[in-house]
């Protein structure tokens, strides 16, 4: 039995306000759960984490799930709003003009939001965007962020939020003609572990359980670019990009415990690009922005726990 689909109300972009209606009960691990978008794309229970399986016994007919590609979109406001009070003030939260760009760069790069409801009240949202990579090889997903209501968590749904985006990734690649067997890869900017901050240590300790390794920042150095406002750039002395590590789940491949270098370079490039566009040139110009001391392509670059220290 396949989860029934019920068109959302237009409003902005081609693609904005999409709503999932499930119908069906917990979903056995061969029925898909199809996901509104300019064509079907499927995602099923094998799209899980590994350490994710759980979920698949989630009963998903109880939630209302909206895609939102569109700053015009009637819930735009008030997913953003959860995500700006949770992130906003730690400035890892992007502005509304940036996030309104980059929504109006697909189908080069396809940013959107998804928030669920229950009964009409809030219980998660997320964002994320897929993207080719400059090789074609695979889509990189970045999962920006996530945050889940409390009475939400360790109900298997948080597992659903880390794998959904792989619809994303397959509608990009669809998209963008890749070849056959192109690859998928998610990846994430987190927080380094920090044991006096339990919360932290809890959001880390959930992605590793999920099958996330991180990629080891003794050899990766990764920088996020300033999400401030220009003006509060300006008046503070110039770009303070920010350090975090990198989390990733390389779809079909949670075993490997190795990535090369040049792989490395193609996710971090991909991610990167999917940021240029909405900075300005002089701010991503910062030297910690920059991929040159980064391995050699053949370098093959530890795949570590998250909560590694």
């Amino acid at each position: 039995m396949v989860p029934g689909i019920a068109r959302g109300k237009r409003s902005g972009g081609a693609h904005a306000g999409h709503t999932m209606n499930h119908s069906a009960k917990p979903l056995p691990s061969d029925v898909s759960v199809f996901i509104l978008a300019p064509m079907v794309l499927p995602i099923s229970s094998h799209d899980l984490a590994p350490g994710d399986s759980k979920s698949a016994a989630l009963d998903l007919a109880q939630y209302e799930i909206l895609r939102i590609r569109s700053l015009h979109d009637p819930h735009f406001e008030t997913a953003y709003g959860h995500l700006w009070k949770e992130f906003g003030a730690k400035d890892e939260m992007e502005l509304r003009a940036t996030l309104d760009l980059r929504f109006q760069l697909a189908p080069r790069l396809l940013y959107e939001m998804l928030l669920v409801r229950r009964g009409g009240e809030f219980v998660a949202v997320r964002d994320h965007t897929a993207i080719l990579s400059q090789d074609r090889k695979q889509a990189v997903v970045h999962l920006s962020h996530n945050l889940v209501a409390p009475a939400a968590r360790r109900t298997g749904l948080a597992g659903w939020l880390r794998a959904l985006p792989i619809a994303t990734a397959r509608e990009c690649l669809a998209q963008q003609e890749a070849p056959p067997g192109s690859r998928i890869t998610l990846l994430a900017e987190m927080e380094y572990p920090q044991p006096d901050d339990p919360a932290r240590m809890i959001r880390l300790q959930a992605y590793e359980r999920a099958g996330f390794r991180k990629i080891d920042p003794a050899l990766i150095s990764y920088h996020q670019p300033d999400f401030r406002a220009p003006a509060v750039i300006d008046a503070t002395g110039g770009p303070r990009p920010l350090p975090f590590q990198l989390i990733v789940r390389r779809v079909g491949r949670e075993h490997e415990r190795v990535v090369s270098g040049k792989e490395t370079r193609s996710l971090v490039q991909a991610l990167y690009d999917i940021y240029s566009s909405q900075f300005r040139p002089e701010d991503f110009a910062h030297p910690l922005l920059s991929l040159d001391s980064y391995p050699p392509s053949r370098t093959l670059i530890p795949l570590l726990p998250p909560t590694q220290c």
